[in-house]
């Protein structure tokens, strides 16, 4: 940027001492200076303006790329490890299917015979519970009638 500077700035000196050099009249030396001195800072500003875009365009796909490449990096190293706990899975389902199916071997007598002795119970109970339920709701149907009777009409 420093040279890009100086080289302009040669540039423009050369072009205005050939343009004095070959001038008849005379000129105003602090007007062409200020001239000088407004088109480089000009410059200056607009080449400073264009550097700073593009080093924030710059740094902004650095770091994009670097995100891309930290990803693809990390699936990179994950998946093996994915795969090999999915295959340990597996391997460890088919060593425990025995002793799942053996434990409902055993526990399927067991609840059988449960439901064997609680069935009678519970028919037992309904049977002596039911003349009372029955009972109950007609009680409260005599209320909700009773209580029909009392309100206004509406």
């Amino acid at each position: 940027m420093k040279f890009s500077l100086v080289a302009a700035l040669v540039v423009v000196l050369a072009v205005a001492h050939d343009s004095e050099a070959l001038s008849l009249v005379k000129r105003d030396v602090q007007t062409d200076v200020d001239q000088i001195t407004k088109l480089i800072r000009d410059m200056s500003a607009s080449i400073t303006s264009a550097t700073q875009d593009m080093v924030e365009k710059v740094k902004a796909l650095e770091v994009t790329s670097t995100a891309q490449n930290y990803m693809e990096d990390s699936r990179a190293k994950i998946l093996p490890l994915v795969e090999k706990v999915q295959t340990e899975a597996a391997k460890l389902q088919e060593q425990v299917k025995p002793y799942i199916s053996n434990i409902e071997d055993q526990i399927q007598p067991l609840t059988d015979n449960f439901a064997s002795q609680v069935k009678p119970l519970t028919d037992n109970f309904h049977t002596q519970v039911k003349p009372l339920t029955d009972m109950m709701e007609k009680f409260f149907k005599q209320v909700v009638e009773q209580t029909k009777v009392l309100m206004p009409p509406q």
